[in-house]
Protein backbone atom coordinates (compact mmCIF):
# COMPACT_ATOMS: atom_id res chain seq x y z
CA UNK A 1 0.00 0.00 0.00
CA UNK A 2 1.45 3.68 -0.85
CA UNK A 3 2.14 6.13 0.97
CA UNK A 4 -0.15 8.55 1.27
CA UNK A 5 1.23 12.22 1.79
CA UNK A 6 -1.05 15.73 2.14
CA UNK A 7 0.15 18.62 0.35
CA UNK A 8 -1.29 21.92 1.73
CA UNK A 9 -0.51 24.36 -1.18
CA UNK A 10 -2.61 27.21 -2.24
CA UNK A 11 -0.88 27.80 -5.65
CA UNK A 12 -2.50 25.49 -8.17
CA UNK A 13 0.70 25.08 -10.60
CA UNK A 14 2.77 24.39 -7.63
CA UNK A 15 0.16 22.22 -6.03
CA UNK A 16 0.35 20.25 -9.70
CA UNK A 17 3.71 19.69 -9.39
CA UNK A 18 4.10 18.80 -6.05
CA UNK A 19 1.27 15.96 -6.60
CA UNK A 20 3.16 15.10 -9.67
CA UNK A 21 6.84 14.55 -7.56
CA UNK A 22 4.93 12.68 -4.82
CA UNK A 23 3.26 10.37 -7.33
CA UNK A 24 6.64 10.04 -8.92
CA UNK A 25 8.19 8.92 -5.78
CA UNK A 26 5.50 5.55 -5.29
CA UNK A 27 3.45 7.53 -2.64
CA UNK A 28 -0.19 8.16 -3.07
CA UNK A 29 -0.82 11.82 -3.60
CA UNK A 30 -3.79 14.10 -1.48
CA UNK A 31 -3.47 18.08 -2.67
CA UNK A 32 -5.69 20.48 -1.07
CA UNK A 33 -5.52 24.12 -1.37
CA UNK A 34 -5.60 25.54 2.58
CA UNK A 35 -5.26 24.96 5.92
CA UNK A 36 -8.47 24.60 6.94
CA UNK A 37 -9.36 22.17 4.51
CA UNK A 38 -6.46 19.92 5.51
CA UNK A 39 -8.08 19.94 9.06
CA UNK A 40 -11.01 18.70 7.82
CA UNK A 41 -9.33 15.79 6.19
CA UNK A 42 -7.19 14.63 8.89
CA UNK A 43 -10.36 14.66 10.67
CA UNK A 44 -12.36 12.69 8.20
CA UNK A 45 -12.24 8.99 8.24
CA UNK A 46 -9.82 8.76 5.82
CA UNK A 47 -7.30 11.08 7.80
CA UNK A 48 -5.81 7.97 9.65
CA UNK A 49 -4.27 7.10 6.27
CA UNK A 50 -2.31 10.22 6.09
CA UNK A 51 1.37 9.29 7.07
CA UNK A 52 3.18 12.39 6.01
CA UNK A 53 2.38 16.53 5.11
CA UNK A 54 4.29 19.15 2.82
CA UNK A 55 2.90 22.40 3.89
CA UNK A 56 3.08 26.01 2.64
CA UNK A 57 4.06 28.58 4.93
CA UNK A 58 2.22 31.45 3.21
CA UNK A 59 -0.87 31.30 2.27
CA UNK A 60 -4.17 33.20 2.49
CA UNK A 61 -6.48 32.74 5.16
CA UNK A 62 -4.72 30.01 7.59
CA UNK A 63 -1.02 30.32 6.94
CA UNK A 64 1.52 27.56 7.47
CA UNK A 65 2.14 28.45 10.87
CA UNK A 66 -1.12 28.85 12.63
CA UNK A 67 -1.71 25.27 10.68
CA UNK A 68 1.06 23.75 12.82
CA UNK A 69 -0.20 25.27 15.51
CA UNK A 70 -3.24 23.57 15.13
CA UNK A 71 -2.04 20.43 14.40
CA UNK A 72 -1.08 19.21 17.23
CA UNK A 73 -4.37 18.86 18.90
CA UNK A 74 -5.60 16.68 15.47
CA UNK A 75 -2.65 14.98 14.43
CA UNK A 76 0.62 16.04 16.22
CA UNK A 77 2.01 12.80 15.27
CA UNK A 78 2.85 13.34 12.00
CA UNK A 79 5.92 14.21 10.00
CA UNK A 80 5.16 17.47 7.93
CA UNK A 81 7.88 19.42 5.51
CA UNK A 82 7.41 22.84 5.53
CA UNK A 83 8.37 24.84 2.17
CA UNK A 84 8.70 28.92 1.74
CA UNK A 85 10.15 31.30 -0.94
CA UNK A 86 11.53 33.07 2.38
CA UNK A 87 14.14 30.83 3.40
CA UNK A 88 15.44 33.60 5.90
CA UNK A 89 17.04 31.53 9.37
CA UNK A 90 14.27 33.55 11.48
CA UNK A 91 11.47 31.32 9.49
CA UNK A 92 13.05 28.52 9.81
CA UNK A 93 12.63 28.68 13.43
CA UNK A 94 9.60 29.42 13.99
CA UNK A 95 8.49 26.77 11.66
CA UNK A 96 10.47 24.18 13.92
CA UNK A 97 9.28 25.72 16.81
CA UNK A 98 5.85 25.31 15.78
CA UNK A 99 6.49 21.80 14.63
CA UNK A 100 7.89 21.20 11.46
CA UNK A 101 10.42 17.90 10.54
CA UNK A 102 11.94 19.76 7.84
CA UNK A 103 12.73 22.88 5.37
CA UNK A 104 12.85 23.00 1.52
CA UNK A 105 12.56 26.81 -0.28
CA UNK A 106 10.99 26.97 -3.52
CA UNK A 107 11.82 25.99 -6.25
CA UNK A 108 12.40 22.17 -4.69
CA UNK A 109 15.03 20.21 -6.33
CA UNK A 110 13.04 16.31 -6.49
CA UNK A 111 15.98 14.91 -5.18
CA UNK A 112 15.92 17.06 -1.82
CA UNK A 113 12.31 16.38 -1.53
CA UNK A 114 12.59 12.49 -2.27
CA UNK A 115 15.72 12.33 0.31
CA UNK A 116 13.55 14.54 2.80
CA UNK A 117 10.37 11.94 2.32
CA UNK A 118 11.70 9.28 2.86
CA UNK A 119 14.31 10.10 5.95
CA UNK A 120 10.93 11.19 7.88
CA UNK A 121 9.41 8.32 6.97
CA UNK A 122 11.50 6.13 8.45
CA UNK A 123 12.14 8.40 11.17
CA UNK A 124 8.31 7.89 11.64
CA UNK A 125 8.68 4.25 11.06
CA UNK A 126 11.21 3.68 13.52
CA UNK A 127 9.43 5.85 16.22
CA UNK A 128 6.34 4.04 16.18
CA UNK A 129 8.33 0.59 16.48
CA UNK A 130 10.03 2.13 19.61
CA UNK A 131 6.24 2.76 21.06
CA UNK A 132 5.09 -0.52 20.69
CA UNK A 133 8.45 -2.31 21.66
CA UNK A 134 7.88 -0.26 25.28
CA UNK A 135 4.40 -0.67 25.84
CA UNK A 136 5.18 -4.46 24.87
CA UNK A 137 8.17 -4.52 27.83
CA UNK A 138 5.52 -2.28 30.15
CA UNK A 139 2.71 -4.32 29.56
CA UNK A 140 0.95 -2.01 28.04
CA UNK A 141 0.60 -3.58 24.47
CA UNK A 142 -3.19 -3.01 23.14
CA UNK A 143 -5.09 -4.04 20.65
CA UNK A 144 -4.66 -0.87 18.52
CA UNK A 145 -1.37 -1.51 18.60
CA UNK A 146 -1.49 -4.80 16.38
CA UNK A 147 -1.52 -5.16 12.88
CA UNK A 148 -4.56 -6.75 12.73
CA UNK A 149 -6.92 -4.70 9.89
CA UNK A 150 -8.15 -7.82 7.91
CA UNK A 151 -12.34 -8.37 8.53
CA UNK A 152 -10.72 -12.13 9.53
CA UNK A 153 -9.18 -10.54 12.68
CA UNK A 154 -12.34 -8.28 13.57
CA UNK A 155 -13.92 -11.12 15.98
CA UNK A 156 -10.23 -11.84 17.52
CA UNK A 157 -10.53 -8.01 18.16
CA UNK A 158 -13.86 -7.76 19.60
CA UNK A 159 -13.54 -11.27 21.59
CA UNK A 160 -9.90 -9.68 23.38
CA UNK A 161 -11.69 -6.75 24.20
CA UNK A 162 -14.67 -8.10 25.99
CA UNK A 163 -12.38 -11.01 27.89
CA UNK A 164 -10.00 -8.08 28.88
CA UNK A 165 -13.04 -6.54 30.80
CA UNK A 166 -12.92 -9.06 33.35
CA UNK A 167 -10.48 -11.61 35.17
CA UNK A 168 -12.37 -14.74 33.23
CA UNK A 169 -9.62 -17.21 32.42
CA UNK A 170 -8.83 -17.35 28.10
CA UNK A 171 -7.92 -19.90 26.05
CA UNK A 172 -6.48 -18.82 22.76
CA UNK A 173 -6.29 -21.28 20.16
CA UNK A 174 -4.64 -21.11 16.64
CA UNK A 175 -1.86 -22.58 14.68
CA UNK A 176 1.58 -22.27 15.48
CA UNK A 177 3.22 -18.40 14.93
CA UNK A 178 -0.19 -16.84 14.37
CA UNK A 179 0.69 -14.28 17.35
CA UNK A 180 -1.30 -16.05 20.19
CA UNK A 181 1.14 -14.63 22.51
CA UNK A 182 0.57 -10.89 21.14
CA UNK A 183 -3.21 -11.48 21.22
CA UNK A 184 -2.28 -12.37 25.11
CA UNK A 185 -0.71 -9.27 25.73
CA UNK A 186 -3.34 -6.77 24.02
CA UNK A 187 -5.46 -8.69 26.28
CA UNK A 188 -3.93 -7.23 29.37
CA UNK A 189 -2.92 -3.92 28.20
CA UNK A 190 -6.58 -3.30 28.09
CA UNK A 191 -7.65 -4.40 31.30
CA UNK A 192 -7.24 -2.78 34.35
CA UNK A 193 -4.04 -5.08 34.89
CA UNK A 194 -1.72 -2.69 32.08
CA UNK A 195 1.40 -1.87 32.92
CA UNK A 196 1.83 -4.61 35.86
CA UNK A 197 3.86 -8.05 35.16
CA UNK A 198 3.40 -10.41 31.92
CA UNK A 199 5.29 -13.45 32.63
CA UNK A 200 5.04 -15.91 29.54
CA UNK A 201 6.11 -19.53 29.76
CA UNK A 202 6.28 -22.33 27.50
CA UNK A 203 5.20 -25.46 28.38
CA UNK A 204 6.29 -27.27 25.83
CA UNK A 205 10.04 -26.53 26.21
CA UNK A 206 10.29 -27.02 30.16
CA UNK A 207 12.16 -29.89 31.31
CA UNK A 208 10.03 -32.55 32.68
CA UNK A 209 11.48 -33.02 36.21
CA UNK A 210 11.64 -29.44 36.78
CA UNK A 211 8.33 -28.41 35.57
CA UNK A 212 6.58 -28.28 39.11
CA UNK A 213 9.80 -25.95 40.43
CA UNK A 214 9.40 -24.18 37.51
CA UNK A 215 6.01 -22.60 38.18
CA UNK A 216 5.23 -22.81 41.52
CA UNK A 217 8.61 -22.37 43.10
CA UNK A 218 10.81 -24.49 45.74
CA UNK A 219 12.42 -23.68 49.02
CA UNK A 220 15.98 -23.73 50.02
CA UNK A 221 16.93 -27.92 50.29
CA UNK A 222 13.73 -29.35 48.88
CA UNK A 223 15.59 -31.46 46.80
CA UNK A 224 19.09 -32.29 45.78
CA UNK A 225 21.05 -29.20 43.72
CA UNK A 226 18.32 -26.83 45.71
CA UNK A 227 21.18 -24.36 46.69
CA UNK A 228 18.49 -21.49 47.12
CA UNK A 229 15.06 -20.59 47.66
CA UNK A 230 13.38 -20.36 44.16
CA UNK A 231 10.18 -17.96 43.34
CA UNK A 232 8.33 -19.90 40.42
CA UNK A 233 6.30 -18.16 37.50
CA UNK A 234 3.23 -18.25 39.53
CA UNK A 235 4.93 -15.77 42.15
CA UNK A 236 6.58 -13.49 39.53
CA UNK A 237 2.98 -12.86 38.09
CA UNK A 238 1.66 -11.92 41.07
CA UNK A 239 -0.85 -9.08 40.24
CA UNK A 240 -0.18 -9.58 36.69
CA UNK A 241 -1.06 -11.77 33.94
CA UNK A 242 0.24 -15.81 33.58
CA UNK A 243 0.44 -16.74 30.08
CA UNK A 244 0.94 -20.46 29.50
CA UNK A 245 1.65 -21.02 26.09
CA UNK A 246 1.29 -24.40 24.29
CA UNK A 247 -0.67 -25.83 27.72
CA UNK A 248 -1.40 -28.76 26.16
CA UNK A 249 1.82 -30.10 26.42
CA UNK A 250 1.64 -30.06 30.33
CA UNK A 251 2.40 -33.38 32.11
CA UNK A 252 -0.41 -34.87 33.61
CA UNK A 253 0.34 -35.09 37.22
CA UNK A 254 0.88 -31.28 36.84
CA UNK A 255 -2.04 -30.81 35.20
CA UNK A 256 -3.32 -31.60 38.76
CA UNK A 257 -1.43 -28.47 40.84
CA UNK A 258 -2.62 -25.98 37.91
CA UNK A 259 -6.57 -27.01 38.63
CA UNK A 260 -5.77 -26.78 42.22
CA UNK A 261 -3.76 -23.62 41.71
CA UNK A 262 -6.75 -22.00 39.46
CA UNK A 263 -9.78 -22.93 41.62
CA UNK A 264 -8.48 -21.96 44.92
CA UNK A 265 -6.03 -18.99 43.69
CA UNK A 266 -2.95 -20.10 45.83
CA UNK A 267 0.23 -22.83 44.86
CA UNK A 268 2.20 -25.37 47.00
CA UNK A 269 5.98 -24.47 45.98
CA UNK A 270 8.03 -27.28 46.25
CA UNK A 271 8.90 -27.84 50.09
CA UNK A 272 6.92 -25.75 51.42
CA UNK A 273 4.95 -25.86 54.89
CA UNK A 274 2.23 -23.64 53.58
CA UNK A 275 0.49 -22.57 50.99
CA UNK A 276 1.04 -19.19 49.02
CA UNK A 277 -1.87 -17.35 47.99
CA UNK A 278 -1.53 -15.27 44.14
CA UNK A 279 -3.61 -12.89 42.50
CA UNK A 280 -3.01 -13.67 39.02
CA UNK A 281 -5.03 -13.34 35.43
CA UNK A 282 -4.67 -16.60 33.65
CA UNK A 283 -4.46 -16.63 29.60
CA UNK A 284 -3.84 -20.31 27.95
CA UNK A 285 -2.91 -20.80 24.35
CA UNK A 286 -2.31 -23.97 22.48
CA UNK A 287 -2.02 -25.18 18.40
CA UNK A 288 -3.44 -29.07 19.48
CA UNK A 289 -6.70 -29.99 18.81
CA UNK A 290 -7.65 -30.06 22.46
CA UNK A 291 -10.92 -31.95 22.71
CA UNK A 292 -9.66 -34.43 20.76
CA UNK A 293 -6.48 -34.80 23.81
CA UNK A 294 -9.30 -35.17 26.34
CA UNK A 295 -11.11 -37.80 24.79
CA UNK A 296 -7.79 -39.79 24.18
CA UNK A 297 -6.72 -38.96 28.14
CA UNK A 298 -4.15 -36.89 27.15
CA UNK A 299 -5.43 -34.18 29.39
CA UNK A 300 -7.97 -34.04 32.11
CA UNK A 301 -11.54 -32.69 30.98
CA UNK A 302 -11.88 -31.27 34.38
CA UNK A 303 -8.73 -28.74 33.68
CA UNK A 304 -9.64 -28.19 30.12
CA UNK A 305 -13.01 -26.84 31.00
CA UNK A 306 -11.43 -24.23 33.79
CA UNK A 307 -8.99 -23.12 31.18
CA UNK A 308 -11.71 -23.02 27.96
CA UNK A 309 -13.77 -20.49 29.48
CA UNK A 310 -13.60 -17.59 27.22
CA UNK A 311 -12.01 -18.81 23.95
CA UNK A 312 -10.51 -17.23 21.33
CA UNK A 313 -9.60 -18.78 17.80
CA UNK A 314 -7.12 -16.40 15.73
CA UNK A 315 -7.36 -17.65 11.73
CA UNK A 316 -3.87 -17.97 10.21
CA UNK A 317 -2.62 -15.46 7.89
CA UNK A 318 -3.73 -17.36 4.98
CA UNK A 319 -7.11 -15.80 5.92
CA UNK A 320 -5.97 -12.76 6.49
CA UNK A 321 -3.72 -12.04 3.53
CA UNK A 322 -4.98 -8.21 3.87
CA UNK A 323 -2.54 -7.98 6.88
CA UNK A 324 0.49 -9.28 4.67
CA UNK A 325 1.49 -5.68 3.36
CA UNK A 326 1.50 -3.90 6.64
CA UNK A 327 3.04 -6.83 8.23
CA UNK A 328 5.92 -6.46 5.76
CA UNK A 329 6.55 -2.97 5.99
CA UNK A 330 6.59 -3.59 9.72
CA UNK A 331 9.34 -6.28 9.46
CA UNK A 332 11.34 -4.20 6.85
CA UNK A 333 11.64 -1.35 9.04
CA UNK A 334 12.45 -3.11 11.98
CA UNK A 335 15.33 -5.41 10.56
CA UNK A 336 16.36 -1.82 8.31
CA UNK A 337 16.87 -0.64 12.15
CA UNK A 338 17.94 -3.64 13.60
CA UNK A 339 20.63 -4.89 10.98
CA UNK A 340 21.70 -1.39 9.04
CA UNK A 341 20.36 -1.92 5.93
CA UNK A 342 18.74 0.68 3.35
CA UNK A 343 16.03 -0.94 2.42
CA UNK A 344 13.40 0.92 2.79
CA UNK A 345 10.22 -1.46 0.06
CA UNK A 346 8.92 -3.71 -1.19
CA UNK A 347 8.59 -4.09 -5.44
CA UNK A 348 4.56 -4.51 -5.54
CA UNK A 349 5.55 -7.66 -8.17
CA UNK A 350 7.69 -9.36 -4.52
CA UNK A 351 4.43 -8.24 -2.88
CA UNK A 352 2.17 -10.31 -4.34
CA UNK A 353 4.65 -13.22 -4.65
CA UNK A 354 4.24 -12.92 -0.48
CA UNK A 355 0.39 -12.55 -0.96
CA UNK A 356 0.11 -15.54 -3.10
CA UNK A 357 2.14 -17.94 -0.92
CA UNK A 358 0.09 -20.23 1.61
CA UNK A 359 2.91 -19.51 4.44
CA UNK A 360 2.05 -22.99 6.59
CA UNK A 361 4.25 -21.26 9.25
CA UNK A 362 1.65 -18.09 9.25
CA UNK A 363 2.90 -14.40 10.28
CA UNK A 364 6.32 -16.09 12.00
CA UNK A 365 7.68 -17.97 8.81
CA UNK A 366 6.78 -14.17 6.98
CA UNK A 367 8.97 -12.41 9.64
CA UNK A 368 11.97 -14.65 9.01
CA UNK A 369 11.43 -15.15 5.84
CA UNK A 370 11.50 -10.78 5.03
CA UNK A 371 14.51 -11.36 7.71
CA UNK A 372 16.20 -13.52 5.24
CA UNK A 373 15.19 -11.54 2.06
CA UNK A 374 16.72 -8.59 3.67
CA UNK A 375 20.23 -10.12 4.01
CA UNK A 376 19.99 -10.96 0.06
CA UNK A 377 18.89 -7.47 -0.95
CA UNK A 378 21.72 -5.30 -2.62
CA UNK A 379 19.17 -2.44 -3.45
CA UNK A 380 16.81 0.22 -1.61
CA UNK A 381 13.68 -2.10 -1.68
CA UNK A 382 12.99 -6.10 -2.09
CA UNK A 383 12.34 -7.74 -5.22
CA UNK A 384 11.75 -11.50 -6.48
CA UNK A 385 15.17 -12.18 -6.56
CA UNK A 386 15.25 -11.58 -2.74
CA UNK A 387 12.36 -14.24 -2.01
CA UNK A 388 14.06 -17.86 -3.99
CA UNK A 389 12.77 -20.36 -2.01
CA UNK A 390 8.97 -18.75 -1.81
CA UNK A 391 9.30 -18.28 -5.85
CA UNK A 392 10.24 -21.58 -6.48
CA UNK A 393 6.97 -22.93 -4.53
CA UNK A 394 4.59 -20.30 -5.88
CA UNK A 395 3.56 -21.88 -9.10
CA UNK A 396 3.82 -18.56 -11.85
CA UNK A 397 6.97 -17.38 -10.47
CA UNK A 398 10.66 -18.47 -10.99
CA UNK A 399 14.10 -16.43 -10.50
CA UNK A 400 15.94 -15.79 -13.67
CA UNK A 401 20.00 -16.71 -13.32
CA UNK A 402 21.72 -14.45 -16.02
CA UNK A 403 23.68 -16.58 -17.85
CA UNK A 404 27.20 -16.51 -18.26
CA UNK A 405 28.57 -13.91 -20.62
CA UNK A 406 29.85 -15.16 -24.04
CA UNK A 407 33.09 -14.62 -25.69
CA UNK A 408 32.52 -11.80 -28.85
CA UNK A 409 33.71 -13.41 -32.11
CA UNK A 410 37.45 -12.62 -33.10
CA UNK A 411 37.32 -10.28 -35.49
CA UNK A 412 39.97 -11.04 -38.98
CA UNK A 413 43.10 -9.72 -38.30
CA UNK A 414 44.92 -7.74 -40.64
CA UNK A 415 47.72 -9.30 -43.11
CA UNK A 416 50.96 -9.78 -41.34
CA UNK A 417 49.60 -10.33 -37.45
CA UNK A 418 48.97 -13.44 -35.40
CA UNK A 419 47.09 -13.83 -32.09
CA UNK A 420 49.07 -14.06 -29.13
CA UNK A 421 47.97 -16.05 -26.58
CA UNK A 422 45.04 -14.37 -24.75
CA UNK A 423 43.82 -12.90 -27.73
CA UNK A 424 45.70 -9.19 -28.74
CA UNK A 425 46.96 -8.71 -31.73
CA UNK A 426 50.73 -8.66 -32.20
CA UNK A 427 53.01 -8.40 -35.42
CA UNK A 428 54.89 -10.87 -36.36
CA UNK A 429 58.55 -10.36 -36.79
CA UNK A 430 59.44 -7.82 -39.14
CA UNK A 431 55.31 -7.84 -40.13
CA UNK A 432 53.69 -4.16 -40.57
CA UNK A 433 52.48 -2.45 -37.29
CA UNK A 434 49.49 -1.89 -36.10
CA UNK A 435 46.75 0.70 -38.46
CA UNK A 436 44.93 3.41 -36.58
CA UNK A 437 41.73 2.57 -36.34
CA UNK A 438 41.65 -0.70 -35.39
CA UNK A 439 40.34 -1.47 -31.99
CA UNK A 440 41.19 -5.21 -30.61
CA UNK A 441 39.41 -6.30 -28.20
CA UNK A 442 40.82 -8.26 -24.67
CA UNK A 443 38.84 -10.65 -23.55
CA UNK A 444 37.73 -11.30 -19.96
CA UNK A 445 36.15 -14.57 -19.55
CA UNK A 446 37.70 -18.26 -20.79
CA UNK A 447 35.74 -20.19 -23.85
CA UNK A 448 34.53 -22.24 -20.64
CA UNK A 449 32.82 -18.92 -19.40
CA UNK A 450 35.15 -18.28 -16.09
CA UNK A 451 36.53 -14.76 -15.35
CA UNK A 452 40.33 -14.69 -16.21
CA UNK A 453 42.97 -13.82 -13.72
CA UNK A 454 43.17 -9.97 -13.30
CA UNK A 455 47.07 -10.14 -14.02
CA UNK A 456 46.75 -12.49 -17.38
CA UNK A 457 44.07 -9.30 -18.62
CA UNK A 458 46.78 -6.87 -17.42
CA UNK A 459 49.33 -8.63 -19.34
CA UNK A 460 47.25 -8.44 -22.67
CA UNK A 461 46.64 -4.05 -22.22
CA UNK A 462 49.99 -3.74 -22.29
CA UNK A 463 50.82 -5.98 -24.91
CA UNK A 464 48.01 -4.14 -27.11
CA UNK A 465 49.52 -1.04 -25.79
CA UNK A 466 53.01 -1.83 -26.79
CA UNK A 467 51.83 -2.98 -30.44
CA UNK A 468 49.34 -0.10 -30.17
CA UNK A 469 52.32 2.96 -29.70
CA UNK A 470 55.03 1.03 -31.40
CA UNK A 471 57.18 0.80 -27.65
CA UNK A 472 57.43 3.69 -27.22
CA UNK A 473 57.04 3.52 -23.56
CA UNK A 474 56.53 7.39 -22.56
CA UNK A 475 52.90 7.00 -25.07
CA UNK A 476 52.33 3.82 -23.31
CA UNK A 477 52.90 4.95 -20.14
CA UNK A 478 50.60 7.91 -20.66
CA UNK A 479 47.87 5.94 -22.54
CA UNK A 480 47.64 3.69 -19.78
CA UNK A 481 47.58 6.19 -17.07
CA UNK A 482 50.73 4.95 -15.50
CA UNK A 483 54.12 6.67 -14.83
CA UNK A 484 56.76 5.01 -16.50
CA UNK A 485 58.70 3.44 -13.89
CA UNK A 486 55.57 1.79 -12.59
CA UNK A 487 55.13 0.36 -16.41
CA UNK A 488 58.73 -0.96 -16.43
CA UNK A 489 57.74 -2.99 -13.08
CA UNK A 490 54.87 -4.01 -14.26
CA UNK A 491 56.42 -5.43 -17.07
CA UNK A 492 59.04 -7.36 -15.33
CA UNK A 493 56.49 -8.65 -12.80
CA UNK A 494 54.17 -9.94 -15.75
CA UNK A 495 57.40 -10.82 -17.81
CA UNK A 496 57.03 -8.88 -20.82
CA UNK A 497 60.50 -7.79 -21.34
CA UNK A 498 60.50 -9.34 -24.55
CA UNK A 499 57.33 -8.10 -25.61
CA UNK A 500 58.70 -4.58 -25.14
CA UNK A 501 62.02 -5.13 -27.07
Amino acid sequence: MAVRVLIVEDDPAQRRILEEMVRRFGCDPMPVDGGQKALDVLRSPSGGSIELIILDLNMPGMDGLEFLERLQSVRGDLPVIVQTAQGSIETVVKAMRAGADDFVVKPISPERLKISIQNLLKVNALTEEVKRLNKKVGGALTFRDLIASSPAMTNVMRLGKRGAQSNIPMLIEGESGVGKEMIARAIQGESERSGRPFVAVNCGALPENLVESILFGHEKGAFTGATARHIGKFQEADGGTLFLDEVAELPLDLQVKLLRAIQEGEIDPVGARRPVKVNIRLISATNRNMIEMVKAGQFREDLYYRLNVFPVMVPPLRDRKEDIPELVMHFITRFAAEEGRKVRGIAPEALALLRSYTCPGNVRQLENTVFRAMVLCEGDRLDIQDFPQIASLVEGYEIKIPPAPQLAPKPALPQGMAAIAGGAPMPRRGGPAVADGIAYGIPVVTEGGHIRKLEDVEADMIRLALTRYQGQMSEVARKLGIGRSTLYRRMKDLGLEEAAG
